[in-house]
């Protein structure tokens, strides 16, 4: 049996993202920004395809917030 699969773009970061017909109507992750959308093979409409601002703010804060950590973690000294 042959893999289908459609094409939707991600909400979040605008690319173009392969899903798997048997992820239809299922919670996915983009795999380049991480961002969360619905799958589903229906046209975006130009009110569907920007997020909400508040939710593109939140996702630039738990971004800076994960670089902090990382930048965090490699200036603390490693025991020995």
């Amino acid at each position: 049996m042959s893999n289908s699969y459609f094409c939707q773009q991600c909400p979040t970061c605008g690319r173009r993202l392969q899903i798997r017909v048997e992820y239809l109507g299922r919670s996915v992750t983009c795999q380049h920004c991480r961002g969360l959308l619905v799958a589903s093979d229906r046209p975006n409409h130009p009110a569907e395809r920007a997020p909400p601002p508040d939710s593109l703010l939140r996702r630039a804060d738990e971004l800076l917030e994960s670089m902090d950590r990382q930048q965090v973690e490699q200036r603390a000294p490693h025991p020995r």
